[in-house]
């Protein structure tokens, strides 16, 4: 799928390309959704470039995330999808400037993209890197979204871990700060990705010629280092959260093993004398009745269930 923005136009709008499509002179920005090989070899042609393959998107290497080639700046970062649902995953998505059109290689639905791709507007009087700086303000501002959601959702399982009652189940707790934590460890791991393009990006012609530019990305490098410490410090806070939980679990465990303790020395001295005496008298009417082993084996069974029953009712079981 390929979608464009035009100067002037108001959204993004999507087109079909096919061998020999050369960009018209108004196109700002060419986006790329999950691309066919015949639409990548287009966009390669028409803008004499070559656009990074899957392997060097997922690579490490800043030489293979990070580099200029033929005039063009390709940048490549690990962004957070699908933060707010509930398997939030990495993905690499690149970033070209190329005489001065913005291409981006994606290969999830990123909401960031498709909110600025709604209202971008780009006009005469805008920088070359308008796109490619209101697209990094755009995927920064979702990850703040998405940190202040989940900052939400671990202010409400703190509440429930100090406030819970007596038995209550530790399982969804545990769940939740098990969720938000791989959300926060992923947004962590996306903003020092941006960070690095960020700090790469002020080599770009389009940028380093342009002072409204340049100032723009020091907002945006100065925004993505005050997300990063605040993903610090909400991995430290949940943490402290998970160990409490954990250490209450411990509290609980302990009291029912000691409830048991004391149960088990109060019974041990009848038991002691029954299992002595118990059997060794002559004289014992039970012996002789004729629902006796019925009621004995109805006994036995109420002996068991209350117990059961009652372990439940306190959260044991």
């Amino acid at each position: 799928m390929i979608n464009v923005l035009r100067r002037g136009q108001i959204s993004v709008q999507a087109i079909t390309i096919q061998a020999g499509w050369r960009p018209e002179p108004d196109i700002v920005w060419i986006d790329l959704l999950r691309p066919t090989r015949d639409e990548e070899l287009a966009v390669e042609a028409a803008l004499d470039l070559q656009l990074p393959t899957v392997e060097e998107m997922e690579a490490l290497e800043p030489s293979s995330r990070l580099y200029q080639e033929g005039g063009a700046t390709f940048m490549t970062a690990t962004l957070l999808a699908h933060g707010s649902e509930a398997a939030p995953h990495a993905t690499p998505v690149t970033f070209v400037l190329a005489k001065g059109v913005l291409i981006t290689l994606r290969y999830e639905d990123l909401r960031a993209f498709r909110i600025y791709g709604e209202h971008a507007r780009c006009d005469e009087a805008s920088p070359r890197a308008g796109p490619l700086l209101g697209l990094l303000d755009a995927v920064l501002e979702r990850v703040a979204r998405i940190l202040d959601e989940t900052e939400d959702r671990v202010a409400e399982v703190s509440v429930v871990i100090f406030k819970r009652p007596p038995g209550g189940n530790f399982r969804p707790l545990l769940t939740g700060l098990a969720q938000a934590q791989s959300v926060i460890a992923l947004a962590r791991t996306s903003l020092v990705s941006l960070g690095r393009l960020l700090s790469f990006a002020a080599l770009a012609p389009e940028i380093a010629d342009d002072r409204e530019a340049r100032a723009h990305l020091k907002t945006l490098q100065r925004d993505a280092q005050s997300l990063t410490e605040h993903t610090s410090h909400q991995a430290s806070h949940l943490g402290f959260l998970l160990d409490a939980a954990l250490g209450l679990i411990n509290i609980e465990q302990n009291g029912i093993i000691k409830f048991f303790s004391v149960v088990a020395v109060i019974f041990m001295p009848p038991t002691l004398i029954a299992s002595i005496y118990g059997m060794n008298f002559d004289v014992m009417p039970e012996l002789h009745w004729h629902a006796g082993y019925p009621m004995a084996v109805v006994a036995m069974v109420v002996a068991a269930v209350l117990p059961v029953l009652w372990f439940k009712r306190r959260g044991w079981l």
